[in-house]
């Protein structure tokens, strides 16, 4: 089990706005997105992008996502990326 300070250590990498900056920069989104924007099911995403925006994450917080939990309920929406991410353990 991670002690508390790993938890805090690895949200500190990521947040809304970082994963914003990264669509935006990325070529993903071509004006600003809201953290509540549908990323996959509006289209703006497609699987390559996905996977490279997974890559972003798991970098970043440090630990793999499993293919089993990339759904739209967990990674349609930025809100719903950040949701997922502190759920974890």
């Amino acid at each position: 089990m991670l002690d508390q300070a790993t938890l805090t250590d690895r949200h500190m990498h990521i947040s809304k706005e970082k994963i914003l900056v990264y669509l935006l920069e990325n070529g993903a989104a071509t004006s600003p997105l809201n953290a509540d924007d549908a990323l996959f099911s509006s289209g703006l995403l497609d699987s390559v992008t996905m996977m490279n925006l997974i890559m972003f994450i798991e970098e970043n917080c440090r630990f793999q996502i499993q293919p089993q939990d990339v759904t739209l309920e967990n990674f349609d929406t930025v809100s719903k990326i950040i949701g997922y991410i502190n759920e974890q353990p």
